[in-house]
């Protein structure tokens, strides 16, 4: 795959006197409501305080998600079918639920309240989930009377308490994940070539406290859950997510803040009604006859003018250019008029779509991990000496290829390739997506051939080593320290400034939509392939189940998807932002595959 190198643009701009008084000038403030200073707020002195919270998160919610599926068919006595659509529709409806919760702190609470409201439902959801499995009247029955009457009410009445807590942590993850993401990016000014490159750096830390949160809950807390009681792993995780979140507040006089904007869909609806209002008005053969503000008049940042989706453009044309008198009521009418920044973030948005529909299929090879892969961790020989591992411990491969990657990514790949290219970046952020997707798609071509392997293995009455699983867990960790750190910084970059905890949300959607196409996806193949003579893809049984045709099925998708990706990717068009300050790297434009 050949990648067309990234073109990059020196802009001299003065800084203004209160940065040379070490002052940050981008639109955010300190706890009281002031310019925040550079020395005493923010960077990585307030972002540890965040990656800490967002380490105790994804410990908790890994701790839960891996082991899933095995409390729905161990304890909850669920069929696989049933169990995996469950799971599906739980995973989904917990990435899903962010793009209400970044929406509501862009527009109304802030990040920080969002974070810290969030998490106090995510700690309700903790606790009721701890009393399900304390509490006699709600704790499941004994498995030594699995039939009886008091047992199948004991848990009816179980499930309706847990699932009701599984969905307040979905909750508590909808307004936590979109909005402490986008709180810790905030902290850096890009405006600062310094503070700029250490956001690069920002966003593989984030995911190197992301990684070792994953593998502690899917070892360590798994482990306490399954040999242990279910109810020590939840009393851990609630205890974690209080100390955190006592931490987190505990770092408020350090951090930056960003006021919310309000709806920030308002301004691309008066956007797209002022170009249709004057749709048959010419553009000017110059973009500089378009209206925009001058930097004086306004504190956020000016986009440049693309080319792309010219229409829109029609929308900063001025209709009584050189007559003050008729200006002035036009100018002061957003759905009239619009400056060519509000233009330019409608196109960003729009431009986004095609690059999120391509992402699904890589979320729906990646949310196999939690459902198909640990199944057959559980049917498999996961005995060493007199140790036997939890099948849902088996995730922390995946952690720990990720945090290998990410590691090696930052501290290697790309110190290399700055000395070597002369770019800051080195790799643009949809050429590192593209890297992932590949991986990924191999990852499930591996997965396919080891099930394959097990079925032969469990048709002579022999269950397949553990060992025989971790390539297809390893190479999807590979796959994911590529393609989910470029998509959460593409997710973050690439949209308005007004927007940042919704696009975090855009990008959580990829792993949380694809469990639901991967429900229709089971439902359509388990309709197809059970009028066969060899019976469904989908038995009640693994063993009896074709899952490794499954598995051919999404390489295939992915592959095809992946076509598609790169097309789309060599003709986009990055945001091009006016900055402030001179770097020879500060403006990246049109950086394609």
């Amino acid at each position: 795959m050949a990648w067309s190198a990234e073109k990059n643009q020196t802009m001299e701009i003065t800084k203004p006197p209160e940065a040379e008084e070490g002052l940050v000038m981008d639109s955010s403030v300190d706890y009281k409501g002031r310019l925040p200073r550079r020395a005493s707020t923010g960077c990585w002195k307030s972002s540890l305080f965040i990656i800490v919270i967002e380490f105790a998160e994804r410990l908790s919610y890994f701790g839960l998600s891996t082991n899933l599926i095995i409390y729905l068919t161990q304890v909850l006595r669920q069929d696989l079918k049933t169990a995996v659509r469950n799971v599906n529709y739980w995973s989904g409806v917990t990435a899903v639920i962010p793009l209400l919760g970044g929406f509501m702190a862009d527009a109304y609470s802030g990040r920080y309240a969002a974070v810290v409201a969030s998490s106090l439902i995510y700690i309700v959801g903790l606790l009721l989930l701890t009393m399900s499995q304390l509490i006699p009247g709600l704790k499941p029955c004994n498995q030594d009377e699995p039939d009886s009457a008091a047992c199948r009410r004991s848990l009816s009445a179980h499930a309706i308490a847990f699932f009701v807590a599984m969905y307040l942590i979905s909750f508590g993850t909808g307004g936590h994940k979109p909005s402490l993401e986008s709180f810790g990016a905030d902290q850096f000014d890009d405006n600062d070539a310094v503070e700029r490159r250490q956001k690069m750096s920002f966003f593989n830390w984030w995911n190197f406290g992301l990684c070792s949160g994953m593998i502690i809950g899917v070892t360590f807390v798994v482990y306490l859950a399954v040999n242990v009681g279910w109810w020590v792993g939840s009393a851990l995780l609630t205890s974690i997510m209080a100390v955190s979140l006592v931490i987190f507040i505990a770092g408020r006089t350090v951090y930056r803040y960003r006021a919310p904007e309000g709806s920030p869909f308002t301004p691309m609806m008066q956007v797209a009604v002022a170009a249709m209002a004057k749709r048959r008005m010419a553009l000017p053969l110059d973009a500089s006859e378009l209206y925009e503000l001058r930097k004086t008049e306004q504190k956020k940042r000016l986009l440049y003018h693309t080319d792309r989706l010219k229409f829109l453009d029609k929308a900063a044309v001025i209709e009584h250019k050189g007559d003050e008198a008729a200006f002035a009521p036009e100018k002061s009418n957003p759905w009239r008029l619009a400056t060519v920044t509000r233009v330019e973030e409608l196109k960003l948005v729009l431009s986004m779509i095609p690059v999120w529909v391509t992402a699904m299929p890589f979320g729906m090879c990646v949310v196999q991990t939690n459902t198909f892969f640990v199944k057959q961790c559980s049917v498999s020989d996961r005995r060493f000496g007199h140790f036997t591992i939890p099948a849902a411990s088996v995730f922390c491969v995946t952690a720990t290829g990720m945090l290998l990657t990410v590691t090696f990514y930052d501290k290697v790949l790309i110190p290399l390739l700055r000395r070597s290219t002369g770019s800051v970046r080195a790799i643009s952020i949809l050429k590192r997506i593209g890297i992932g997707m590949t991986i990924v798609t191999v990852g499930m071509a591996t997965a396919a051939l080891v099930e394959r392997r097990r079925l032969n293995e469990a048709a002579e009455g022999r269950n397949v080593s553990l060992l025989w699983m971790l390539p297809q867990f390893f190479i999807l960790g590979i796959g994911d320290g590529f393609t989910l750190v470029g998509l959460q910084e593409y997710f973050y970059e690439q949209v308005p400034d007004g927007m940042r905890s919704l696009g975090i949300a855009f990008y959580l959607s990829v792993l949380g939509i694809p469990n639901f196409i991967c429900n229709l996806l089971i439902t359509i193949v388990d309709r197809i392939t059970s009028q066969g003579s060899n019976g469904s893809w989908f038995a009640k049984d693994l063993n009896d189940s074709r899952v490794d045709l499954y598995y051919w099925l999404l390489a295939a998708i992915s592959s095809a998807n992946l076509c598609a990706y790169v097309f789309i990717a060599k003709g986009y068009s990055y945001k091009r932002v006016q900055r402030k300050v001179a770097d020879s790297d500060s403006h990246q434009m049109d950086a394609q595959i």
